[in-house]
């Protein structure tokens, strides 16, 4: 999923005082998203209360939407580097299509990732068949010694498994929970997982000490940790105890993605698309990915990105917006527990 940002104002994203536990709530903001009619998406990360949840750095939470009345999505080929791509649907299906020659399909329960290397482009649309689409969009940022690997795309299909006493279920697509492991590579130590609550389910997940923890609440009512949350809010956790808490509180059911990861502690710029460790990385990143296109036409590709073939839309690309009249730089977290990412705010409009 793009970023879409024609007009960026700036926005510098730091991380709060991490000294003790607790419950942290970070709430969404809306962002139309692509399609005649520009699907809105809620995004908690980055926000400006939090930038990362261990190496998670971007989170959209999306639907049930009418693809009827919102168009559906539709997201023209844009690039990717220093991060990689987590999709994950609960409803509905998308087309995915980049440049390293994968087409694929993205369906309910079923993680598709994407891993940018030193550059790569995609395209994402709904199937003509969806008639709602429902689901979450996130991101990965990489490590410096691991954003020069090649691109790459892995597909993992978890079984869900019981939650203790009969709580729910819980489908882990990244990482280990409750003995289950996913196959799926990530270039630091994660956890990513749905966990539906049968109605009153409580469940105490058995989870790392040293990992930070975020639960964004997808449908039904929940408490972390005895803090209750509304509906596309993240609970965030610094790292504390080797339980977390999550109970259904509401009448009906209760579906939450849990993300966990070590603290990400390198300094990074994250602008549109882009991640990189200084200014200069991201301004080579966008040059190269413009150099490829007409701003009237078609998107011939480049070495950097290559090209995405197959795809038919309404634009044939996204040209990168201008960049801001000032450096971008990284800022470093006081707390030395994770650095602050310098990225832009604003919406297609």
């Amino acid at each position: 999923m793009s970023n879409l940002e024609t007009r960026p104002a700036e926005m510098v994203l730091s991380c709060p005082d991490e000294d003790g536990p607790g419950i942290e709530v970070v709430t969404s903001r809306v962002v139309p998203l692509g399609g005649p009619r520009a699907m809105p998406v809620r995004r908690t990360l980055p926000s400006r209360e939090r930038s990362f949840v261990g190496a998670w750095c971007f989170a959209d939470h999306y639907g049930p939407d009418d693809v009827a009345a919102t168009g559906g999505m539709d997201v023209a080929p844009h690039p990717h580097t220093g991060l990689q791509t987590v999709s994950w649907l609960f409803t509905g299906e998308v087309e995915h299509r980049d440049s390293a020659g994968v087409h694929a399909m993205v369906r309910p329960g079923e993680l598709n990732l994407m891993s940018s290397g030193v550059g790569i482009c995609h395209s994402e649309v709904s199937t003509p068949q969806t008639t709602v689409l429902h689901g979450v969009q996130l991101w990965l940022v990489l490590p410096r010694e691991a954003r020069g690997g090649p691109r790459g795309f892995q597909h993992h299909a978890p079984a869900p498994v019981e939650l203790p006493g009969g709580a729910g279920t819980a489908s882990v697509f990244i990482g280990e929970l409750l003995g289950e492991t996913s196959p799926v590579g990530t270039a630091t130590p994660l956890l990513g997982a749905e966990i539906t609550l049968e109605p009153g389910g409580v469940v105490d997940l058995p989870v790392r000490p040293d990992f930070e923890h975020g639960v964004l609440l997808d449908t039904g009512t929940v408490e972390v940790d005895d803090v209750a949350i509304d509906r596309a809010e993240l609970a965030f956790r610094a790292p504390c105890g080797e339980t977390l808490r999550i109970a259904s509180t509401g009448e009906g059911p209760a579906r939450v993605i849990l993300l966990g990861g070590e603290p990400f502690r390198e300094e990074i710029v994250m602008w549109w698309n882009f991640i990189g460790s200084d200014h200069e990385e991201v301004v080579a990143a966008r040059d190269a990915w413009n150099a490829g296109g007409d701003p009237a036409g078609a998107y011939a590709g480049s070495e950097r990105f290559g090209r995405v073939e197959g795809y038919v839309g309404e634009r044939a690309w996204l040209p990168a917006p201008d960049l801001p009249h000032v450096r971008l730089r990284p800022r470093r977290n006081p707390n030395a527990v994770t650095d602050v990412v310098a990225t832009y705010e604003g919406e297609e409009r």
